[in-house]
C-alpha cells in the first residue's frame, strides 16, 4: 500500500491478509475489464494494483475516525484542531432514536478560502490557478494564485465595507463561467458569508424563488454573457427576479460585474452598483489585505438547490470542515492528481460538480485548471480538444451527455488535435453507457487513459463510488467501488433489508462521511423524510446492482426525479410549470431514454374543454416551462391527452402506465383493472405517434 494516505504504522490492524488482496484482484482480472497502463500504475497515489486500494479501504472502514483525522491533519490548515483523533464524528441515522444529525471535526476552526489561497502563498504566487477560455476563442486570460488572492481580497472588502456583509449572511451568485465566479465564491467564504450559487440558465421565477427561500441579502450577477452564438442577458433576468422579491417584501441589493459592457443593461439607482465603481471606493490597504473569518467546523459554507420529487427545489446545506476535507480528498485520489497535472472540468459552477471540482477541490490542492465559458461545439466540435492540446491537459472531466454528442459528431474532431497529454478521463452526472465509455477511452484517450466513472450527488459533496486511476481495473458502465470511508449497501426494494453478495435494489449508505449534507435549509423535517426514510441509512434515491466482484452499477432514479443531461429535475416541478399555462388543466411528466441527454422529458397533458390543440399552442406551453424553470427543463415531447389521464378510482395518476406508453413498452401494461377508465390507455396509444412525430 502507499504510505501517502495512511501511515504504515497504523495499518497492521487491517483485517484483510495479503492473500485475500490477491484473490480479490484475480476475480476482477478474470472479468471483461480494462486495466490501467503501466505508467498510470506507477504514478498512482494509492498503489499499482487493486490490493493497494482494498488495503486502505478496509482500514478506512474499520478505523474511520482515525483515517479521516490523519488526512485532515496532514492536508489542511486549522487555526484550532479537534480534541480527539479517535472521535472526529458524531451522528444519528435513526429517527426512532431522535433527530437526524451529522457532525465532523467538532471543536476545530478553519477557513476554506485560507486553505485554497493563503497557505499556498508566497511560495506558489506565480503558479497558474486558471487558464480561462471565454466563449469567444479570442478571449483568454491566465490567472495565478497571486492574482486570485488580490481579486478575492478586493471583493471580500467590498462585501464587508460597502454592503455590510457579515458572517452568516446569504450572498447569491448568478454568473457565467468566468473567473469572477470563483473569486466571488472564495470572497464569501473568506468573510464567513454563506454562498448560494444559482445556475445562469435558470429563469427569473426560479432565481426569485431561490433568493427568497435563502433570505438573500445581496445578489452578485453580470451584465450579460454568451453561449455559442446566443446572448445570455443575465442582468435582465436578475432585474425581473429582484422585482418579484421586492413585491414579496424582500428587497435585495445587486452588485454587477462588467462582463460585456455597461451599455448592455439597465441599472436601478439605489439597488444596483457596478463592481468597478465599488472597487474604486476601496482604500489602498483594502486592495491588499482582508483578514479571514475563522469558522467553526459545522458553520455553513454554502447552500445549493437541487430538485426533489415533491415540487419545490430544496436548499442543500454543506458545512465548512467536512465538505472541505471531502471535496479536496476525493479530487486528489479519484483523479490521481499530481502537481504536474493540468485539470479541465467542464461543469458549470451552478452545480455541485462546479463547486467541488472546479473551485474548492482543485484550489485547495493548488492545482492548475482550465476554466471554460463556452460550448463544446462552438465554433466547432473540436473546441475542447483544442484546449486539451493548447494547455496540455492531463485530466479531463465531463458529462455523458457531452460525450455522446461529441461521439455523434465524429472521431475526426478529436483526432485532429494532440491529446497525448491525457491520462485520466472522468464522467459525471449520470451513468455512462458502455458505447460512450468505450469511445471516450479509445478515441479521446487513445486507449491509454483511465476512466473515472464517478457516482455521487449534490447531497454527498464529493465522489462516493469511483475507480481510482492506476489501481482499479475498470468495467465500462460501472462506477466500480466505493471511495475510502464510504459504506454502500443494497436494500431489498420491498423488505428494505440489506442484501449481501451480488444483488440489485435500492442504493443506501450505512454510515456518514465528512462531505455529506447536514440538512435542508429551513426544513430539517423534509431532510429527514427524504433521505432517512429507512432507519439507519442515508437513502440515495438511486437503484443499483452489485456484481460478483463487488462492483456497483447505477441503474437510475427510483423516485420521481429525472436526470436530464446530468441535471436532476423533479417531475412535479415541471408539472407545475406546464400547469402555469392558462389552457392546461392537468399534466403528468415521465422520463424516457434519449440518445444525447440520457433521459428526455415526456409530458402528458390535458387542456381546457374546447381548446384547439395546435403546434403553436404546444410551443407556447414549452415557452412557459422555459420561463418558469429555464431551458434545461424544456419538454422533449408534449402528448395531449384530451380523453384524460389513466387514474385510479381515488384519482391518483398511474405513472407506471404512462412510462410504458412513453417508452413504447406497452405490450404488457400489467394489471389496469383498478383504473377508473381503462379506455384512456388505448386512446393515448393511438395518439402517441402523432404527437411524438410532431415534436
Amino acid at each position: 500500500m502507499s504510505a501517502d494516505i495512511v501511515s504504515n504504522s497504523v495499518m497492521p490492524n487491517s483485517p484483510l491478509s495479503d492473500s485475500q488482496y490477491v484473490r480479490d484482484f484475480q476475480s476482477v482480472l478474470d472479468s471483461n475489464v480494462v486495466e490501467s497502463t503501466e505508467e498510470n500504475k506507477k504514478r498512482s497515489h494509492v498503489g499499482p494494483h487493486l490490493g493497494s486500494r482494498n488495503h486502505i479501504y478496509e482500514y478506512s472502514i474499520q478505523h474511520n475516525d482515525a483515517f479521516w483525522a490523519e488526512i485532515a491533519r496532514r492536508d489542511f490548515y486549522w487555526s484550532q484542531t479537534w480534541a480527539d483523533d479517535q472521535h472526529v464524528k458524531s451522528y444519528n441515522f435513526d429517527k426512532s432514536k431522535g433527530p437526524i444529525f451529522v457532525k465532523w471535526f467538532e471543536g476545530a476552526v478553519t477557513n476554506v478560502c485560507y486553505n485554497a489561497l493563503d497557505r499556498h502563498l508566497p511560495a506558489q504566487k506565480d503558479r497558474v490557478c486558471f487558464y480561462f477560455e471565454g466563449n469567444d476563442p479570442s478571449v483568454t486570460e491566465t490567472i495565478t494564485y497571486g492574482d486570485m488572492y488580490v481579486k478575492v481580497v478586493e471583493l471580500a472588502n467590498v462585501l464587508k465595507y460597502q454592503y455590510g456583509i457579515k458572517r452568516g449572511d446569504r450572498v447569491a451568485l448568478y454568473l457565467p463561467m468566468i473567473p469572477f465566479a470563483a473569486v466571488a465564491m472564495l470572497a464569501c467564504a473568506r468573510i464567513g458569508a454563506i454562498i448560494t450559487v444559482v445556475f445562469g440558465g435558470f429563469s427569473a421565477q426560479a432565481l426569485s424563488s431561490r433568493l427568497q427561500d435563502a433570505q438573500t441579502k445581496l445578489l452578485i450577477t453580470a451584465d450579460a454573457s454568451s453561449r455559442g452564438t446566443k446572448p445570455i442577458l443575465l442582468k435582465e433576468v436578475a432585474d425581473e427576479a429582484l422585482k418579484e422579491c421586492e413585491e414579496a417584501g424582500m428587497p435585495i441589493t445587486c452588485l454587477v460585474i462588467e462582463n460585456v459592457s455597461r451599455q448592455s443593461c439597465k441599472m436601478k439607482e439605489g439597488r444596483d452598483t457596478w463592481y468597478s465603481d465599488a472597487l474604486a471606493q476601496l482604500t489602498p490597504e483594502q486592495h491588499k489585505e482582508c483578514p479571514v473569518e475563522w469558522m467553526e467546523a459545522e458553520d455553513i459554507l454554502f447552500l445549493l438547490y437541487t430538485s426533489g420529487s415533491t415540487g419545490k427545489p430544496k436548499a442543500i446545506v454543506h458545512t465548512t470542515a467536512g465538505y472541505m476535507v471531502y471535496a479536496a480528498t476525493t479530487f486528489k485520489y479519484s483523479f490521481d492528481y499530481h502537481m504536474d497535472d493540468v485539470f479541465f472540468c467542464t461543469a458549470d459552477i451552478g452545480w455541485i460538480t462546479g463547486h467541488s471540482y472546479v473551485v474548492y477541490g482543485p484550489m485547495i490542492h493548488c492545482a492548475t485548471s482550465v476554466l471554460f465559458e463556452g460550448l463544446p461545439n462552438y465554433p466547432d466540435y473540436s473546441r475542447w480538444w483544442q484546449l486539451v492540446e493548447k494547455y496540455k491537459v492531463s485530466i479531463f472531466y465531463t458529462a455523458p451527455t457531452a460525450i455522446r454528442s461529441l461521439m455523434q459528431a465524429g472521431d475526426e474532431y478529436a483526432k485532429a488535435c494532440d491529446r497525448s497529454t491525457l491520462r485520466v478521463l472522468g464522467s459525471v452526472g449520470e451513468p455512462i453507457n458502455v458505447e460512450a465509455w468505450r469511445w471516450f477511452q479509445t478515441v479521446v484517450g487513445d486507449g491509454h487513459c483511465d476512466v473515472s466513472d464517478t457516482w455521487w450527488q449534490t447531497e454527498t459533496g464529493g465522489h462516493m463510488i469511483t475507480p481510482m486511476p492506476g489501481c482499479t481495473p475498470m468495467k465500462p458502465g460501472s462506477a466500480t467501488l466505493p471511495f475510502f470511508g464510504v459504506e454502500p449497501v443494497i436494500l431489498d426494494s420491498k423488505k428494505l433489508n440489506e442484501i449481501c453478495g451480488p444483488a440489485e435494489g435500492l442504493l443506501a449508505i450505512r454510515a456518514p462521511w465528512p462531505g455529506m449534507a447536514r440538512t435542508i435549509f429551513g426544513d430539517h423535517a423534509r431532510f429527514e423524510q427524504v433521505y432517512f426514510a429507512v432507519d439507519g441509512y442515508y437513502m440515495t434515491g438511486d437503484g443499483a446492482r452489485r456484481d460478483s466482484d463487488g462492483y456497483y452499477w447505477i441503474t437510475g432514479r427510483v423516485d420521481d426525479v429525472l436526470n436530464v443531461s446530468g441535471h436532476r429535475i423533479g417531475t412535479s416541478e415541471i408539472e407545475d410549470a406546464v400547469n402555469a399555462h392558462p389552457a392546461v388543466v392537468e399534466s403528468a411528466v415521465v422520463g424516457f431514454p434519449q440518445n444525447i441527454k440520457g433521459e428526455g422529458i415526456y409530458v402528458f397533458l390535458t387542456f381546457q374543454q374546447g381548446t384547439e390543440v395546435t403546434v403553436e399552442l404546444l410551443a407556447a406551453v414549452k415557452a412557459t416551462v422555459r420561463k418558469v424553470i429555464g431551458p434545461l427543463a424544456t419538454p422533449d415531447v408534449l402528448h395531449p391527452a384530451q380523453e384524460g389521464l389513466p387514474k385510479t378510482r381515488s384519482g391518483k395518476i398511474v405513472r407506471r402506465v404512462l412510462r410504458k406508453i412513453a417508452t413504447h413498452s406497452d405490450d404488457d401494461l400489467g394489471d389496469i383493472s383498478t383504473l377508473a377508465d381503462p379506455s384512456v390507455v388505448e386512446a393515448l396509444r393511438r395518439s402517441r405517434e402523432k404527437w411524438v412525430d410532431a415534436m
